[in-house]
């Protein structure tokens, strides 16, 4: 299965220059889009409970996975599946679904997490030209991983996006 991180970051790799912050307020428009092309051809996404709360509402054209310790505070909403499971069983179970790819989409917890259990295939980094003098780091809690760069293509004037493979 292939499993793609998708993540903005500042210049010095921050994810937020505070905690529950939406990247729409400082990512560009052609982040957003690139953002928009790759999780729809994934066609699920998986998500952190911050994170979903903070987007506010399942993805149009995605089916949305929410990993939180407590599926059971939350109401099914069509096309939104809250799970405690942890991320190497929520794959799983995705690809007993037929599922060939899925998008992880944040936050902070959930990239570690991933990036940890080493489940990541795929990561595609925009990088945005602000920095941050204290913020939210893209992931905490685990040893070296070495990534390969496969691409890097310039977004708009002020953007550049890196795709890695794991």
């Amino acid at each position: 299965m292939k499993v793609i991180g998708i993540v903005a970051i500042s210049i010095n790799g921050m994810i937020a220059q505070r905690p529950l912050q939406q990247s729409l307020d400082w990512t560009s428009q052609e982040d957003t889009e690139h953002f928009k092309r790759i999780t729809e051809e994934a066609g699920v996404v998986i998500v952190g409970r911050k994170t979903y709360e903070l987007i506010g509402k399942p993805l149009k054209g995605r089916s949305t996975v929410v990993l939180t310790k407590t599926p059971e505070q939350f109401e099914n909403q069509e096309g939104v599946r809250f799970t405690d499971q942890d991320p190497k069983e929520a794959l799983e179970a995705l690809k007993e679904d037929g599922q060939g790819q899925v998008a992880v989409i944040g936050g902070q917890e959930v990239y570690s997490q991933f990036l940890k259990e080493g489940l990541l295939t795929d990561l595609y980094v925009t990088i945005e030209p602000v920095l941050f003098g204290s913020g939210v780091n893209l992931s905490v809690g685990f040893d070296r991983i070495d990534a390969y760069l496969q691409s890097v293509e310039k977004l708009g004037d002020t953007s550049v996006l890196l795709h890695y493979t794991l």
